[in-house]
């Protein structure tokens, strides 16, 4: 039984990174950072969009800056079905 992160592999989610900079509560002067990484549909980003609207929602700190890196890990020319097995005594 596959994993359920290659079955969203195989249904066209990618590996998500996104470095997010937001100014801490206490003093507004400063910068913090918090890096987020999940399996996501690009370009649109869903799971990354819920995630910075929960942020807005819930959390004290306002956003700064968001940079978002996207790799889709399998690609059609890596996948190949396997035709056959060899065994070697």
């Amino acid at each position: 039984m596959a994993s359920s992160d290659f079955a969203k592999q195989m249904a066209g989610y990618g590996l998500v990174t996104a470095h997010i900079l937001y100014r801490m509560p206490d003093h507004p002067s400063f910068l913090q950072t918090y890096i987020w990484q999940n399996y996501d549909l690009s370009p649109r980003f869903p799971e990354l969009n819920r995630f910075l609207e929960f942020w807005q929602r819930e959390l004290e700190g306002p956003l700064h800056e968001v940079r978002v890196v996207h790799q889709s890990l399998i690609k059609p020319a890596e996948l190949r079905a396997v035709g056959g097995i060899f065994q070697i005594h």
